[in-house]
């Protein structure tokens, strides 16, 4: 490799470095800001206002759309609770530790659980009461502020596919993974609100808090593998194949 390649290569690093660190702090004021605003109870006409658009006019009660849909968001909600995300990140460990890399799966977990840990403070630190507005769609058991799900999915979905996308060589599939993760974690978070239990801006501020973490999770694994703490994927070492 010549000396522009390696330079142009260094240069694309250093940008895409940036971007990301740009990112988790955009990701951070953007909490912040939103917690603030919330405190202050300045996001009070915005919450009430999203919150009976997705309810039907003259009935509080009753949520927009056929009953067939209010159950399909029930079953995207479920996709942000603790067992589906626990299940899923037991899978993606179990993968990962088949495929030899055991210090990669305990990061992979510690990101999960690291996630799940910051809600539970959060949520206590400000806790925020569950709106009132509207009858709640879904049992609810914590605080408001920030959504749990929200920012739980958000930070699961997103690291794995993160992580996961730097043992693929194809553009594509990478990309496509992260799409599948962000979709996820929409459908989530508006589930939440159409369900009632949350107010838009617990949502917000879970997915900042959420997709925050998740970048930051994949720069630390980055980190660790570039000094040699956790193991490098067959496509970054240009290993085609491993022999299991």
């Amino acid at each position: 490799m010549n000396s522009g390649n390696i330079l142009s290569r260094l240069g694309k690093r250093e940008l895409s470095f940036m971007a990301v660190v740009f990112a988790i702090l955009a990701c951070g004021w953007g909490f912040v800001e939103l917690a603030d605003e919330v405190v202050e109870g300045s996001t009070a006409e915005f919450d009430e206002t999203i919150l009976l658009a997705m309810r039907s006019a003259g009935d509080v009660s009753d949520p927009l759309g056929p009953g067939w849909f209010e159950e399909v968001m029930r079953d995207l909600t479920a996709l942000g609770g603790n067992v589906v995300l626990t299940l899923v990140t037991l899978t993606v460990v179990g993968y990962v530790l088949l495929c030899g890399y055991r210090r990669l799966a305990f990061v992979v977990l510690l990101a999960s659980l690291g996630g799940l840990g910051m809600n539970t403070l959060m949520k206590n630190s400000f806790e925020r009461d569950r709106p009132e507005l509207v009858p709640h769609g879904s049992q609810v058991y914590t605080a408001s502020f920030p959504s749990g799900h929200s920012m739980v999915a958000a930070s699961t979905y997103l690291t794995l596919a993160v992580l996961m996308a730097r043992a693929e060589r194809r553009r594509r599939i990478k990309v496509y993974g992260i799409i599948v993760a962000m979709v996820l974690t929409a459908l989530v978070g508006i589930s939440r609100v159409y369900l009632g239990v949350h107010w838009p801006t617990d949502v917000l501020a879970g997915w900042a808090a959420g997709a925050g973490w998740a970048m930051a999770c994949g720069l630390i694994a980055l980190w660790l593998q570039r000094h040699g703490q956790v193991e490098v994927s067959p496509v970054e070492s240009g290993v085609d194949e491993v022999a299991g």
